[in-house]
């Protein structure tokens, strides 16, 4: 093969690197802003009211029902 076609196929290859190294490159920019974004969505809840005592009440009846489907699952008799 001549000179030239080696060349064209490194310039090829290293044109392909650089395209899949710019999109990886948008790709963490973009992921980072979603995770800032989420931080500072995080960050403005945390002002919200305590849950009142019916939504504890439903919280706590839930896990008991995951407990038993989990001893269920294990074969634990209740």
């Amino acid at each position: 093969m001549e000179p030239t076609v080696y060349l064209e196929m490194g310039m090829v290859g290293l044109a392909g690197i650089g395209i899949l190294t710019a999109g990886a490159l948008r790709g963490w920019k973009g992921w980072l802003e979603l995770k800032r974004l989420e931080l500072q969505s995080t960050s403005h809840s945390d002002a919200l009211p305590a849950p009142n005592m019916t939504s504890r009440i439903e919280i706590a009846d839930l896990k008991e029902r995951i407990r038993k489907l989990e001893a269920i699952a294990a074969g634990v008799d209740l």
